[in-house]
């Protein structure tokens, strides 16, 4: 057999410099000639597998390990057979990184139909990051890295981040009614989907340590429902919101030292009673009275001329005072009758129930005893 790719190992040892090697084959192309008595060295974070005529041995863990004694008892074995512990070895070693990998990045390259209870059917798309290990290297090997000199986390990530989305599809289906409740779920989603995807990572050697949720959005057009919804809700009442702002800006005018600070106060001033005229409609006090009527001395509401009961309040009117001369109405207080020029009387009035004269101011008639 001729040994022109043929390399000889005396020492076996890979230090991972990017950070981001899974798999080392030692030597990464061709067959490798381990010596008899070589050194292998295999470092905390790292395992071991031996490649002999095609065939993986177990994982060898952390240490320095020497060809020539027993404590690769599996090889040792192996190399007794043929050639009586003194040739060398046709083989591979595999150096696999133990490590956690963090923050490798999934998403959905396209937006998920999902059907949300309040908005429909609408589209989302996910983010997020996830952490992972090796948990057995000989698995790995023989599912994925196969012959391969070097195997990193990108040429794996792109595979892991498909499964992931698979499975978020389904899952958030199951989970989720709307996307409404999604800011308060995120932890509990990550954890159980984080479990929903333990098998299909075993299934080559691998674990998934942590998975997270960045985010969950939907497109821009229904984020801006959703933000125009939010608003609606908080500024439900647009004239409390302009009247409080009108009262703010009042009150900073009015710590505004000098000219300007002046001006702005007026003109607020201008600006108050249009804004406020629904307060200044439903005021306490009484509305100027429609021609025809006249207001209730008890409550101040329009009431018809000529009433003897408000309809408002329903309390007696007293009649009006007339004239001694020609009859007519006279106004209160008047000293003359507008009609004929008579001199009114003085200091009495007529009571409405009884028509008997009584003093200016009386509660109650004297003849009746009835209210004035």
């Amino acid at each position: 057999m001729g040994t022109d790719n043929v390399v000889f190992l005396e020492v076996l040892e890979w230090f991972d410099e990017s950070g981001k090697e899974l798999v080392h084959r030692l030597p990464e192309q061709g067959s490798g000639e381990i010596k008899w008595g070589a050194q292998l060295i295999v470092r905390e974070s790292q395992a071991a597998v031996f490649f002999y005529k095609g065939k993986a041995f177990d994982a060898i863990g952390p240490g320095g390990h020497t060809l020539k004694t027993a404590n690769i008892p599996i090889l040792t074995k192996v190399l007794s057979i043929p050639w009586a512990m003194t040739s060398p070895l046709r083989a591979e070693v595999y150096l696999v990184n133990m490590k956690v990998f963090p923050n490798l990045t999934w998403g959905t390259r396209d937006p998920v139909a999902f059907g949300d209870r309040e908005l429909g059917l609408i589209r989302l798309r996910a983010f997020g990051v996830f952490n992972l290990r090796v948990l057995d290297p000989v698995l790995l090997i023989n599912s994925l890295v196969g012959t391969q000199g070097v195997y990193t986390q990108g040429d794996i990530e792109e595979y892991l981040n498909r499964v992931i989305v698979a499975r978020f599809n389904d899952f958030m289906g199951e989970r989720l009614d709307t996307i409404f409740d999604l800011p308060a779920r995120y932890n509990e989603l990550a954890g159980d989907l984080s479990a929903l995807l333990q098998a299909d990572f075993r299934r080559f050697g691998l674990g998934l340590t942590d998975l997270y949720i960045n985010s969950i959005t939907p497109p821009p057009e229904v984020q801006k429902a959703i933000d125009d919804k939010s608003k609606l809700g908080l500024f439900d009442d647009l004239n409390k919101l302009l009247k409080m702002k009108a009262a703010m800006a009042m009150e900073n005018a009015s710590q505004t030292q000098g000219e300007a600070g002046a001006g702005l106060g007026m003109g607020m001033g201008f600006m108050m009673p249009a804004m406020f005229s629904d307060a200044f409609k439903t005021g306490r006090g009484a509305p100027a009275a429609a021609p025809g009527t006249a207001p209730c001395p008890h409550c101040g509401q329009a009431a018809p001329a000529g009433a003897r009961f408000c309809p408002q309040c329903g309390k007696p009117i007293p009649a009006a005072p007339k004239c001694a001369g020609c009859g007519a109405d006279l106004p209160a207080a008047a000293r003359f009758c507008p009609r004929c020029g008579q001199a009114a009387a003085a200091g009495t009035g007529k009571c409405p129930h009884c028509g008997a004269e009584s003093p200016a101011g009386a509660k109650f008639c004297s003849r009746c005893g009835k209210p004035i």
